[in-house]
């Protein structure tokens, strides 16, 4: 669907408020190298997780939303910085105690403990290649190898190395007394062991490009700067691949904001322009703790699809990218039904709505059609309702509902069927806890049990609720949501649950009767 100008330019979603930044960059001074480069960075020190699809994804719909406000090309670079050295031995891989013996190795040399590459970068890189070619992501993939070793950077670090002192009154003043004494922005990756050194540089020659330092063993060294003999630290390695690859947008985790602001500074050092910035809010994990690719704490990628479809991942990911969020299995059923609920607005939306809508963002602009009649949730609460872990048990109560509904016409729905049985088994009945009923909650369930004996079999999901509300408020409950609460711990096991009077339509009222009945025998 194409949109008015005048609509997309009045558009205040953050990504198009962040597209926005960055056309009026490039109205101040058009690209030289005729497109608009967007970069995500990737630290394949641990294997891709979901803080790194995350960073593709937000981009994405940064780019996304540029590409309907400007006509200009674009292109999306996600950068590899595989050239880093081996500094901690990640946890969550198999062989680990065999990688103790590559530390310092630059991740492309260092051995891969799966066995299936010929190095651990080459394994992560291949892996996050892997996920965003499977779900269609358009990039350009760069590699910190190709880029030092082919000579590409060349021109860039005889630059680093001409301004090496004003680089260094940047960085200096941040770091410890200790760390001044022996900082350089050079890593010089030894002849010897193949290592990348953290070392002192005892001197520079500017007009021969080099740097000389001293080994481990005491030779002193001379090494040019060029073809992949050094690594740059951090900090001045980011500054040269925004003024190489001229990035003009990046966003960044909040534990980088002083990273990005040195990094910045020796852009401009280097006579490049440091591109528009956006930081985001970290990932915890369920117990508040940053979401770490080497302790492999928090979610996969795969963790996720197992019980959600990827579109949920990219709403998640949409969400207010400034705060805070916990990043685990708990949160997969509500991200599920919320967007799908967006989904079912958006067609009906006008076009200013459209464009507030998440959904349009996730897709690109173009969201298909939710096929759920059932929500998530819902179809959570029937598994847990009925004991059964079969599809065919799951479709019967479906068919109930909506009898005309079959799987291979709402693929969406069968694929949510198999997530909520999964999710149902692994996450759901292992801590299912039933309450037994007090007696003034047996007497309402009782109370209950009889009514919905005498109610008509074509009874509504209204008609059903308003029945439950009302024996809940003639028993007397102090606050009806006690007596809700109550419901859903004696007959599901859980703390929380649907809307009964849907529940009762799709679960059927004779089995509810039975289900009541079940549950106070016990």
């Amino acid at each position: 669907m194409s949109f008015d100008k005048e609509i997309l330019n009045a558009a205040n979603s953050w990504p198009f408020i962040e597209a926005k930044r960055v056309v009026k960059r490039i109205l101040i001074k058009p690209p030289e190298k005729g497109f608009v480069a967007f970069q995500t960075g990737y630290g394949p020190s641990g294997l891709p997780h979901i803080g790194t699809f995350g960073e593709v994804v937000r981009t994405t719909m940064v780019r996304k939303a540029f590409e309907h406000l400007n006509d200009i090309p674009t292109k999306l670079i996600c950068f590899s910085d595989d050239l880093d050295g081996l500094r901690k031995v990640p946890t969550n891989v198999p062989n680990s105690k065999n990688l103790c013996q590559d530390l310092d190795l630059p991740l492309t040399k260092v051995r891969d403990p799966f066995e299936q590459y010929e190095s651990f970068g080459d394994h992560n890189n291949a892996k996050l290649r892997e996920f965003l070619d499977q779900y269609n992501f358009d990039y350009q993939f760069e590699s910190a190898t190709s880029k030092y070793r082919g000579g590409s950077f060349d021109d860039a670090l005889m630059v680093i190395l001409d301004n090496y002192e004003k680089i260094l009154e940047v960085i200096l003043p941040s770091l410890r007394s200790e760390r001044q004494k022996t900082y350089s922005p050079f890593l010089p990756i030894s002849p010897k062991s193949g290592k990348v050194l953290q070392v002192a540089i005892e001197s520079i020659n500017k007009s021969a490009g080099t740097i000389t330092y001293k080994e481990p063993d005491g030779e002193m060294i001379e090494l040019s700067v060029k073809t992949g003999n050094v690594k740059l630290q951090w900090k001045p390695d980011w500054a040269m691949r925004w003024f190489v690859l001229g990035i003009d947008y990046e966003m960044f985790g909040k534990d980088l904001i002083p990273s990005a602001e040195l990094a910045s500074r020796i852009c401009k050092i280097m006579g490049g322009n440091p591109p528009e910035l956006l930081n985001y809010e970290l990932f915890l994990d369920e117990y508040g703790q940053k979401i770490s690719k080497s302790r492999g704490n928090g979610l996969s990628i795969e963790d996720w699809l197992r019980y959600a479809d990827q579109e949920s991942l990219s709403y998640f990911m949409y969400q207010k990218p400034k705060t805070a969020k916990r990043l685990f299995f708990d949160v997969i059923p509500k991200m599920m039904d919320d967007y799908h609920q967006n989904l079912k607005k958006y067609h009906e939306q006008n076009h200013e709505e459209k464009l507030r809508n998440p959904v349009w963002h996730v897709h690109s602009g173009f969201p298909p059609k939710s096929d759920m009649v059932i929500s998530f949730s819902m179809l959570l609460n029937l598994v847990s309702a009925s004991g059964s872990e079969e599809e065919k048990t799951l479709w019967g109560f479906i068919n109930r509902y909506a009898p005309n509904i079959k799987p291979n016409q709402h693929p969406g729905l069968a694929k949510a069927v198999q997530y909520a049985l999964r999710y149902y088994k692994d996450f759901v009945k292992p801590h299912k806890k039933f309450k037994v009923a007090n007696d003034s909650e047996r007497q309402a369930l009782l109370d209950l049990h009889e009514r919905l004996g005498n109610i008509s079999s074509s009874a509504g999901k209204d008609e059903l609720q308003s029945l439950v509300y009302l024996v809940g408020k003639e028993h007397n409950f102090e606050q009806l949501k006690d007596w809700f609460t109550s419901i859903y711990e004696i007959l599901l096991g859980t703390k929380t649950g649907p809307r009964l009077g849907g529940f009762i339509t799709l679960y059927g009222i004779q089995e509810t009767r039975e289900l009541i009945a079940e549950k106070l025998a016990t």
